[in-house]
């Protein structure tokens, strides 16, 4: 019934930025968590940042100081901003809500 929306891959050229939205098509009510993960052709999914209900965040090590999560919990919404894109950055990014909801993936490529 709920469907998250991504929005805002691209193409990029190494040291860029983008942000990348997630709005679910629906309310959704008693959010624990939202976070990102990303996947390369041949890699595992891995985690890239999370955001607790208290406004607590974590980052894998490789992302940060340049990458940003935040959240509008009154439209279920999950923003992620990246600058100084680096290529191995390159992947399908893909949102997730705690309840058990995922976006579909937007593809984000950085450019050497």
């Amino acid at each position: 019934q709920v469907q998250l929306v991504e929005s805002g891959g691209g193409l990029v050229q190494a040291g860029g930025s983008l942000r990348l939205s997630c709005a679910a098509s629906r309310t959704i009510s008693s959010i624990n968590a939202m976070a990102w993960y990303r996947q390369a052709p041949g890699h595992q999914r891995d985690l890239v940042a999370i955001i607790r209900s208290g406004g607590s965040t974590n980052y894998a090590d490789s992302v940060k100081g340049r990458f940003t999560i935040s959240r509008d919990n009154a439209k279920s919404t999950v923003y992620l901003q990246m600058n100084s894109l680096k290529p191995e950055d390159t992947a399908v990014y893909y949102c997730y809500i705690s309840p058990g909801y995922w976006g579909q993936g937007t593809q984000v490529t950085v450019s050497s």
